[in-house]
């Protein structure tokens, strides 16, 4: 389950990223240094065909790209290793691809070349021959060498990727530069670089002896945790299914599990119980470690677990009441680049109101979809995004299903909106995402779910500040609340968060509710609790937020810049959502025809008190009011309380509910 409302649009941040693994020469290496000679080499590519180093003596300058088929910045270097190729072979620069990976086939690197538009050899390197000469450690990787085959050049393509983070686009364009200043007879300014991305599956000598092997712990392992995304058809980039597939990515698996880079999970275990914690236990980390260090044994086949299954349709107990497209034509999401979050809006054609029990989205296509966040907007509602959360996806989570008692409200006329948020891999891909839903028996519901926020949109980061604090709240919860899930969000500068549950009249210590140390904009977790937190009157939620907008923030767009809020990924937001249940009498009895519902008369005068609120300060006349449109008494002590989702503006719907409160306190006044 992903953050139930996160808005706008931001750069697309990549899952796959978190795979991407750091490079560089450790005190051990004695090869692949600045002023090595490589020495001629012959190897086939996957058409049989031979090709040396030495084939190329006219070339001044020659590029040796090491490259993996399922390697996600692999893939996303395809097409822009394969212009660079175009750009620079005609001044003399020849580019050879060399695959040392023992998991990729000449059938995987021909469709690698092909889907990416390379033309240069991708070469076999069987046994790690070329890739032990040079050193190279990862895919991708580049070595530049001069026209006496010197390495002049070692690291990365460009610096957009780094370990866990992505930029926007490149701030600097190394191999460029490199073979720039080579092909100019001028020494190469920034010889070392470093690279990052998968390790390269190196050919390993198993230890026969070992007392952890793949058929008899490992692949228990792997099923429990990760071959949810990491099977054919999901967004994980390789599978890990069997031993053949692994046993490649030993060192890759064991380096991102000791970085806690997967499984992805961000919250400190120190703190919280939740249901859909992705945490690996000691033992298993260990295991995993054991058995990387041991040359990836396979042990005896006999020893292995029965395949997990997988439901490849709808997981909800029946079918849905109603499937929704996001579109009708798919989305078509580019073979690189930024991808902004896109939405699609769909008129549900509801002509009464619905109650949600359950719901469910399906990826149109797991390999491009990293999330994806369902709303409803109300009828007369302009915002995009509204308050209306109904269910989400992300990589092993996609369905939920309350039980009869409790549901989600969604009123006649609504409209659905995707939020989708694609991660591109190297070739176009279609999408056309669908959701399912569970309507539930009106008359069974005793509990709405509902979306509210702890929000702060008053502060201002000033330049270079690395742990700038923000801070939020929230108490005054409907009688009966409970919380069931917390989601906080930031955008890039996002550093930490955390939530605190403080009893206002001490009769409880503060307890920490969740703690997310190191806050990561590509995972936007909801954060469901185990144990369900009952919300009395006495309970404030309190929320801390660190901000970095410092240099050392690789992923800061401008360290330079004075940050507010704003819906952009260069703006910042600080907002916790809080899942909370309560009971329906204290939420629809309006409309529902029990005991304490207005009478037509009185919605009519609560409508007339709205339109009037909206119509005196609604300055620019968009049917919305801000908070500077307001004079500085009501936006002190009556402008927070309206405007319920703490946005800063107070629309057409919340300025009803108010006046609707406002005829509810006078009925029950004259009823007492």
């Amino acid at each position: 389950m992903a953050s139930p409302l996160f808005r706008k649009t931001r750069f697309g941040a990549l899952l796959l990223v978190l795979m991407a693994t750091r490079g560089g020469i450790g005190a051990e290496d004695r090869v692949g240094v600045i002023g090595q000679q490589v020495e001629d080499f012959r190897l086939r590519d996957p058409l049989g065909q031979s090709h040396a180093l030495n084939d190329l003596q006219d070339k001044p300058v020659v590029v040796l790209v090491f490259l993996g088929t399922e390697c996600p910045l692999a893939k996303l270097y395809g097409p822009r290793l394969a212009k660079l190729a175009e750009e620079y072979e005609p001044r003399g620069a020849a580019f050879l691809g060399i695959n040392s990976n023992r998991q990729d086939s000449n059938s995987e690197i021909t469709a690698y070349a092909r889907r990416h538009g390379i033309g240069f050899p991708i070469l076999k390197d069987l046994g790690n021959e070329v890739a032990n000469a040079v050193g190279a450690q990862r895919t991708p990787e580049v070595f530049v060498l001069d026209q006496d085959r010197i390495i002049r050049y070692r690291g990365r393509i460009d610096d957009q990727f780094g370990v866990g983070y992505v930029r926007g686009a490149p701030t600097q364009f190394d191999l460029r530069a490199a073979l720039d200043d080579l092909l100019a007879g001028e020494p190469v300014r920034h010889p070392r670089t470093e690279a990052v991305g998968c390790l390269i599956g190196r050919v390993k000598t198993p230890d026969a002896t070992s007392a952890v092997t793949y058929s008899k712990q490992i692949a228990r392992v792997f099923q429990k945790h990760c071959v949810e995304c990491h099977r054919p058809g999901e967004i994980a980039p390789f599978s890990l299914t069997k031993y053949d597939e692994v046993v490649g990515w030993a060192d890759t698996i064991a380096e991102v599990i000791r970085d806690q880079r997967m499984p992805p999970w961000n919250a400190n275990p120190k703190f919280g119980d939740f249901a859909n914690s992705r945490l690996m236990s000691a033992v298993e980390k260990q295991l995993v470690y054991d058995w990387a260090d041991s040359g990836a044994p396979e042990g005896d086949p006999a020893e292995l677990p029965e395949p997990r299954q997988f439901v490849t349709g709808w997981r909800l107990s029946r079918p849905p009441d109603v499937i929704i497209p996001m579109r009708d034509q798919p989305f078509i999401v580019p073979a690189e680049g930024t991808v902004e979050y896109q939405y699609f809006v769909v008129d549900l054609g509801f002509t009464e109101d619905k109650w949600i029990r359950g719901a469910e989205v399906i990826p149109g296509n797991r390999a491009v979809v990293h999330h994806a966040i369902v709303f409803f907007r109300g009828p007369g509602e302009d915002r995009r995004d509204g308050l209306g959360w109904v269910t989400a996806y992300v990589p092993g989570q996609s369905a939920f299903e309350f039980p009869s008692h409790r549901a989600r409200f969604v009123p006649a006329g609504s409209k659905l909106i995707f939020q989708m948020h694609y991660t591109p891999t190297g070739a176009p891909q279609p999408d056309v995402t669908k959701v399912g839903l569970l309507f539930a028996d009106p008359d069974e519901v005793r509990e709405e779910m509902i979306t509210l926020m702890a929000i702060n949109h008053e502060f201002e980061i000033p330049p270079h500040a690395e742990d700038f604090v923000v801070t939020a709240h929230r108490d005054r919860f409907p009688s009966g609340a409970v919380l069931h899930a917390i989601a906080p969000h930031m955008h890039v500068r996002g550093k930490s968060f955390r939530v605190e549950a403080v009893s206002t009249d001490g009769s409880e210590p503060t307890r920490v509710l969740l703690d997310v140390p190191r806050y990561d904009f590509n995972w936007q977790h909801a954060y469901q609790l185990a144990k369900p937190l009952p919300l009395g009157h006495n309970v404030r939620l309190n929320c801390v937020a660190l901000f970095d907008n410092s240099e050392n923030n690789l992923v800061n767009p401008d360290p330079s810049a004075t940050i507010r809020w704003g819906d952009q990924t260069w703006q910042e937001m600080m907002i916790a959502f809080f899942e909370v249940s309560v009971p329906v009498d204290h939420r629809r009895s309006e409309s529902s025809g029990k005991p304490n519902a207005l009478t037509d008369a009185q919605r009519a005068r609560a409508q007339q008190l709205a339109d009037e609120l909206i119509s005196r300060f609604d300055g620019d006349h968009d049917g919305s009011v801000r908070r500077k449109e307001t004079p500085d008494a009501f936006a002190a002590f009556a402008f927070r309380r309206i405007d319920e989702n703490r946005d800063g503006v107070i629309t057409a719907s919340e300025a009803f509910a108010e006046a609707v409160r406002s005829e509810k306190q006078k009925q029950n006044g004259s009823q007492r």
